[in-house]
C-alpha cells in the first residue's frame, strides 16, 4: 500500500508534464487560424507545423545522450522552460516570423519532453504495466490536444482573439514545472555512458528497431496530418467557415482521448498485437470515409475512427521498443522520438500535393500512405514480436 502511494505521488507530476506535452498538438489549430489571418497558401501554412516537428529529427538522439549526463527529470524540467518561452513569444508580437520562432521553440521543448518524459515513467513502473501507463499518459496529453481547438474557437468567437489559448496553456506549463521540480524521482545511472550519435543511429541497422522507428514516423504523420487537414476537408466539401469546421479537430482529439483512456485498460488485459490490428482497421475505414464522404455526419465518423485508431499506436510501438533493448533505454527513446519527424514530412507533402491537385484529396492520399505502412506493421511484424 505504501509503495503504491509512493508511486502515485511520483506519477502525478509526470502526468502534469504529459498534459503540457499535449500543447504541441495545438499547432494544427493555430495553423488554420494563422493561414486565415495572413492569407497563406496550404504550402506556406503547413510550413508552421513542419517547424515544430523538424526538431525531433535533429535533437532527439542528442537529447537521449544528454539524459545520460543530467538525468531524465532535469531534461523534462528544461523542456517545460523552453515550452513556456514558446508560449510567451506570440503574446509579445503576432507576426508570421515570430510565430515561426515560437513554433520552433515549441518543437524544441516538445522534443526534449518526448524523449525524457516517456522513459521517466520507467523509473516508477516497469514490465507489462509500462504500455498501459504510457497509454494513460497519452490520454492526459490528449486532453490538452482536445481542448485546444475548443478554447481557440471560444476565444475567437467571444473575444475575437484565438491567441488567448496561449496564456491559458502558459499557466499550466508553469504549474507542471514547479510540481515536477518539487518531486524527487530516483533514476538508475546508465552503466554505459560511452554511446555517441553514430552509435545510436547504428541501432537502425536492426530490422526490428527500424520497423519501430518507421511506425512512429507513420503514427505522427497521420496525427498531425489529420489534425491539420480535417477542418480544410469540411470547408472544401461543405462550404462551412473555419469557426464551425474547426470542430472537426475537436472530434479527432475527443476520440483520440477516448481511445487513450480505454486503451490504458484494454492493454492491461488483452494482447498488444490484437489491439494493434483493431486500431489499424479503424484507420483503414477512416481513409475510405475521407475519400468518399460528402456529408458532415460521414466525415465526422471518418475523423472519429482515425482519432480512435491512432490513439494508442505510439504507446504500443514505443513500449515495445523500450522493452526490446532495455540496456539502451535512453538511446532507444531518443531514436524513437526522432521518428516524430513524420510530423514535418507529412504536412509538407500534404501541402504540396493538395496545392498541385487543387483539392484536399491530395492530403488524404499522403495520410493513407502512413496508414498503409501501419497495416504492413500489423500483418508482417507484430505477429512475430508478440509471444
Amino acid at each position: 500500500m505504501e509503495k503504491n502511494k509512493s508511486n502515485l505521488s511520483r506519477l502525478l507530476p509526470i502526468m502534469f508534464a504529459f498534459f503540457a506535452m499535449g500543447f504541441v498538438d495545438m499547432v494544427g489549430t493555430a495553423t488554420n487560424y494563422v493561414k486565415a489571418d495572413f492569407a497563406l497558401s496550404d504550402t506556406m501554412a503547413n510550413f508552421l507545423p513542419s517547424m515544430v516537428f523538424l526538431w525531433f529529427f535533429f535533437l532527439s538522439v542528442p537529447t537521449g545522450l544528454m539524459m545520460n549526463r543530467i538525468g531524465k527529470r532535469k531534461t523534462v524540467l528544461l523542456s517545460l522552460v523552453v515550452t513556456a518561452l514558446a508560449l510567451v513569444l506570440p503574446l509579445c508580437a503576432y507576426s508570421y516570423p515570430v510565430l515561426l520562432v515560437s513554433f520552433c521553440l515549441l518543437g524544441i521543448g516538445n522534443t526534449l519532453m518526448q524523449v525524457s518524459l516517456n522513459p521517466l515513467i520507467t523509473c516508477v513502473v516497469s514490465g507489462e504495466r509500462l504500455a498501459s501507463t504510457l497509454t494513460f499518459g497519452q490520454f492526459i496529453k490528449a486532453i490538452a490536444s482536445f481542448i485546444a481547438p475548443i478554447i481557440a474557437s471560444w476565444a475567437s468567437v467571444r473575444f475575437g482573439n484565438w491567441l488567448l489559448l496561449y496564456p491559458i496553456f502558459l499557466v499550466f506549463a508553469i504549474v507542471a514545472a514547479v510540481y515536477l521540480g518539487m518531486t524527487k524521482i530516483e533514476e538508475e545511472i546508465p552503466k554505459d555512458k560511452s554511446s555517441n550519435f553514430i552509435d545510436c543511429l547504428k541501432l537502425l541497422g536492426d530490422t526490428s528497431v527500424l520497423l519501430f522507428f518507421l511506425g512512429i514516423v507513420a503514427h505522427v504523420g497521420i496525427d498531425v496530418g489529420v489534425n491539420t487537414c480535417a477542418p480544410k476537408i469540411i470547408m472544401e466539401r461543405l462550404g462551412l467557415p473555419l469557426e464551425k469546421a474547426g470542430i472537426a479537430t475537436s472530434i479527432y482529439f475527443l476520440f483520440r482521448t477516448l481511445g487513450c483512456f480505454s486503451g490504458s485498460f484494454i492493454l492491461a488485459k488483452f494482447p498488444l498485437k490484437k489491439f494493434f490490428a483493431v486500431s489499424v482497421a479503424c484507420m483503414v475505414l477512416s481513409m475510405i470515409g475521407l475519400f468518399l464522404c460528402h456529408t458532415l455526419a460521414g466525415l465526422y465518423v471518418a475523423i472519429a475512427l482515425v482519432g480512435f485508431g491512432n490513439s494508442n499506436i505510439f504507446s504500443m510501438v514505443f513500449s515495445r521498443a523500450l522493452l526490446y533493448m532495455p540496456e539502451k533505454n535512453n538511446e532507444m527513446s531518443g531514436l524513437m522520438i526522432m521518428g516524430l519527424i513524420g510530423g514535418t514530412i507529412f504536412p509538407l507533402l500534404m501541402g504540396v500535393l493538395s496545392d498541385a491537385m487543387g483539392t484536399q484529396v491530395g492530403s488524404v492520399i499522403v495520410i493513407s500512405v502512413g496508414v498503409a505502412y501501419l497495416v504492413y506493421l500489423a500483418t508482417r511484424f507484430l505477429k512475430k514480436a508478440e509471444a
